[in-house]
């Protein structure tokens, strides 16, 4: 341990791997520490009886839920954008190579008391039911709009300058009902509040336009995709990808502390009485809860069930979002479902998560709503956990501190993290222009 890294890497949390991979791969010397026996941190996958000694202590599970080993249940589940950009880092560093990927079957959306699938084309929105005959007119010429629009071709950006025109505007050009607007906004372009109406449309538009294309990439139900086993399996994959270009892994390295030079910059990792130099530190929020702050709570719950989200048309895998206005909340509400067509359980078996930030104490009464749209439950375990920010300034310290997983279904709010800590430690930013036929997804067998 006596050596001297550019980069030491504490927590094997999908965002610290993914970090210590992008680094390896532009050739910094990185030691990659956890002080858990397991990789994946806070993002860990359980199988049942990890599961039940996390939510139910010693009891055992029933037998009746099959083989604990055939489940691996993602503690912080989230599906990716097939076109997005975790699928163009995964691309980037060659970690595609060590994983399967499958089509996630469906992506749906909640409005007034019902589950719809999400329309995302011109064609999809004259199907819809979710509107009315004018609006799905409406909407259709919208998503035509936003088909063709290409930021290089002024032609097709109608008279605007969506760095100037903000979303709204854009919007009520096309003059499109509230209803609308809120799936468009939170199950399409997945905006978390309604602050992206006073923006620049720009943003918006090429969300929208990253779902559409992610849906025409696998002809699915959906646009996203899940590795097979769940997503226990990017620790790991990152895990060999960094000892190819030299990387070391340790786990099991309790205390992991933090060491300090006289100006407070970081310079050090001691564990069990050893220490390692190095320049910079990467870690998650629980290395070093000084330099982070609490800014909100994450409710959840994990289900175990026998059968496919009701109203999904018996999606294996899906996403729905209820968009918070709906629910008469601040903030949206995320369910999450997978099965053993992605091999997270066992043959019969579905996983579902309910999440969303949390805006009381009572993750029950709270994520009602959300529980009461998966039907039956053979088992559910309720949890809220904090989330943190960090709050120091890494120029000063030389610390670089991702912040807690927020409870979306989806990883679009992770990887932009990771790509602006990677950003701050190598002063540039990521080529995200990959071969994106270099990660194929299978459709359902």
């Amino acid at each position: 341990m006596d050596e001297e890294y550019d980069v030491i890497v504490l927590g094997t949390g999908l965002k610290e791997c993914i970090l210590s991979g992008l680094l390896s791969v532009d050739g910094l010397k990185v030691l990659h520490m956890d002080k858990n026996d397991y990789y994946g941190g806070e993002s860990s996958s359980l199988n049942l009886n990890q599961l039940w000694k996390r939510f139910r202590g010693d009891d055992q599970p029933p037998e009746s839920l099959g083989s604990s080993r055939e489940y691996n249940v993602d503690m912080i589940p989230k599906f990716m954008m097939a076109n997005g950009a975790l699928v163009r880092v995964l691309i980037h560093t060659s970690v595609t190579k060590y994983l399967n990927f499958k089509a996630v079957d469906g992506s749906f959306v909640y409005n007034k008391g019902k589950i719809y699938k999400v329309p995302a084309t011109d064609v999809e929105a004259l199907k819809s039911s979710l509107m009315g005959l004018f609006e799905k007119r409406r909407v259709r010429k919208f998503f035509i709009f936003v088909q063709d629009f290409d930021e290089s071709n002024p032609k097709t950006h109608e008279g605007m300058d969506l760095n100037k025109t903000t979303a709204r505007e854009l919007i009520s050009k096309y003059e499109l009902e509230d209803d609308t607007v809120d799936f468009i906004g939170h199950a399409l372009a997945l905006q978390l509040d309604d602050s992206y109406l006073d923006q620049p449309a720009l943003d918006f538009v090429m969300r929208v336009k990253l779902y559409a294309e992610s849906l025409a990439r696998f002809q699915a139900g959906s646009p996203y995709i899940y590795p097979m086993y769940g997503l226990g399996e990017l620790p790991q994959a990152f895990a060999r990808l960094s000892a190819v270009y030299g990387g070391t892994y340790m786990l099991n390295k309790p205390q992991c502390k933090v060491e300090f030079d006289a100006d407070g910059k970081a310079i050090g990792v001691t564990s069990e009485g050893e220490t390692a130099k190095c320049k910079k530190v990467v870690c998650d929020p629980s290395y070093l809860t000084e330099k982070v702050q609490k800014v909100g709570k994450v409710a959840r719950a994990v289900c175990i069930m026998s059968h496919p989200i009701p109203d999904t048309k018996d999606s294996h895998s899906a996403q729905v979002i209820l968009p918070q206005k709906q629910l008469g909340r601040k903030s949206d509400m995320y369910l999450f479902c997978c099965s053993y067509a992605h091999n997270v359980a066992p043959k019969g078996k579905y996983i579902a998560f309910v999440a969303t930030e949390a805006e009381t104490d009572d993750p029950e009464t709270e994520l009602k709503p959300g529980v009461d749209l998966l039907g039956a439950t053979d088992e559910i375990f309720y949890e809220t956990y904090d989330r943190f920010e960090p709050t120091n300034n890494p120029d000063a310290d030389n610390c670089f501190i991702s912040a807690s997983y927020d409870p979306t279904t989806h990883f679009e709010t992770t990887v932009t993290d990771v790509l602006a800590i990677y950003s701050k430690i190598t002063g540039k930013v990521l080529d995200l222009s990959v071969d994106l036929s270099a990660a194929s997804a299978g459709a359902e067998e």
